[in-house]
């Protein structure tokens, strides 16, 4: 029997390594993306080979109904991870309120409004799993960026308190909280930037998508069937 996952914002670097880490683990997948029809396209050729079913949705998850486009074209479903989102980088007086309603929704009501329309779907498995890609920032908050530390740890409490309203449904809630890893959003820093972060992280270097992927993919594993509620930790020892 074929198991469905969800996965959000799949086109883009850790959803990519996520989609092909549990393609090649035997899923099949709503792949869901919003502008990179480019780099989906991509991955469902890379994908191809493992034999599942790759379902490729469109959706705008800023747009105040766009997490409904989904909804409306998913049908068996056994897990979600919520992974879709972006990144927001400077002092909180220079964040305009647009900014900062369109990163709320995109990590936070959208996820929330998503996960509310599909519980009744993962209800009906008696084994379902959601997995929610957080970030180091959600755990400890970062200056230059206290709007999306803010979205993260939102989506931490968030994991926290719903894997406790879904345990008695046999639903298990996680979290994966990924350091500095190597994407392109780490582009923005310079080389010698790059450099010192790597610095200050004991294992001494950034963090690769798979390495995420493997964390998310264990948590939607068997080999994780009595943990729920938690928050797993990918960052070399940073910030711990």
């Amino acid at each position: 029997m074929k198991r469905f996952v969800l996965v959000t914002g799949a086109s883009g670097a850790i959803g990519k390594a996520i989609s092909i880490k549990l393609a090649s683990s035997g899923y099949s997948l709503y792949l869901h993306y919003d502008r990179n029809q480019k780099e989906m396209d991509a991955l469902l050729r890379e994908i191809d080979s493992f034999g599942g079913e790759y379902i490729p949705i469109k959706a705008n998850f800023v747009s105040k109904t766009g997490y409904l486009e989904l909804v409306d074209q998913i049908f068996s479903i056994d897990a979600i991870v919520h992974n879709a989102g972006n990144a927001l980088y400077g002092l909180l007086e220079d964040l305009e309120e647009e900014e900062a309603e369109a990163l709320i929704r995109l990590h936070v009501t959208t996820p929330l409004l998503l996960t509310k329309k599909l519980v009744p779907k993962l209800r009906q498995k008696q084994n379902g799993n959601i997995v929610i890609v957080s970030s180091v920032w959600g755990q400890t908050g970062a200056s230059y960026e206290v709007a999306y530390s803010t979205v993260k740890g939102a989506q931490l409490a968030f994991a926290k308190a719903l894997s406790k309203e879904l345990a008695p449904s046999k639903i298990r809630v996680n979290a994966v909280a990924p350091g500095a890893i190597q994407t392109p959003l780490m582009e923005k820093f310079s080389e010698e930037e790059l450099d010192a972060i790597a610095a200050e992280i004991p294992s001494g270097r950034l963090g690769t998508p798979e390495e995420v992927a493997n964390g998310v993919e264990f948590l939607l594993s068997e080999k994780s069937s009595y943990i729920t509620g938690q928050v797993l930790a990918i960052n070399g020892g940073w910030l711990t």
